[in-house]
């Protein structure tokens, strides 16, 4: 199939050329001759179309005439399947062509990042790597102890006893509870002057009471006279 197709544009290995044409440009032509078929496809529908006009229009009139535009008729829609069918060859090519260039581009450009990811690797050394982590593992660890150093407060440093600071603690709080009691039971007793023995008259309330009884009795008087 190359071979015939490098006979056709005169690239094969006895062509002129000497050397195919790209993807690109086979690709191109191919579409190219898609436009022109698909315009030779529409001229001959409507030669068609008329032929069918012109047998319709002669009829029983001018049988002649009339078998004559269906003979062309008939020809024309067979130059038409013919059409098709290249058409659908050339699609088919087309289409194999883009599937094959994009394929190619496609490895072109994986072999393109495998050679720069190759690069990349060629200075890198796995055991200078192993001694680089090792190296990034005792700074940390070293780091984490400065970390603690540092956070321990200034001075404390010393030891102290527990049992004697509570044991200072528990005299503390007594010598405060001791203090709480003192000021609960408070100085000696002063003794309060004497209270006069002179009895203080009371204030009459019979009076009031005679005068409370004065009005209820005019009240009453009122009320039997109504």
């Amino acid at each position: 199939m190359s071979g015939l197709l490098g006979k056709l544009f005169g690239t094969g290995p006895g062509g002129k050329g000497g050397k195919g044409p790209s993807p690109q440009e086979a690709i191109q032509r191919l579409r190219d001759t898609e436009e022109m078929l698909s315009k030779k496809q529409e001229f001959l529908e409507k030669k068609i179309e008329q032929e069918l006009s012109a047998a319709r229009k002669h009829g029983t009139k001018n049988k002649r005439a009339a078998l004559q535009a269906l003979k062309r008729k008939k020809r024309y829609e067979k130059q038409l399947a013919q059409i098709d069918g290249t058409l659908s060859t050339i699609e088919f090519q087309r289409e194999a062509l883009e599937n094959a260039n994009t394929n190619t581009e496609v490895l072109k450009n994986m072999g393109f990042a495998a050679k720069a990811m190759k690069a990349a690797h060629d200075n890198m050394d796995i055991d200078k790597v192993d001694e680089l982590m090792q190296d990034i593992a005792e700074q940390q660890e070293l780091a984490d102890e400065i970390s603690t150093a540092i956070s321990k407060p200034v001075g404390i440093g010393e030891e102290f006893d527990e049992d004697e600071l509570m044991a200072e603690l528990e005299e503390l709080e007594q010598e405060e509870l001791d203090k709480n009691l003192l000021e609960i039971s408070g100085p000696e007793t002063v003794p309060l002057p004497n209270v006069p023995s002179i009895a203080i008259p009371s204030k009459p309330a019979k009076k009031k009471e005679e005068e409370e009884d004065d009005d209820m009795k005019e009240l009453e008087a009122w009320a039997e006279n109504m």
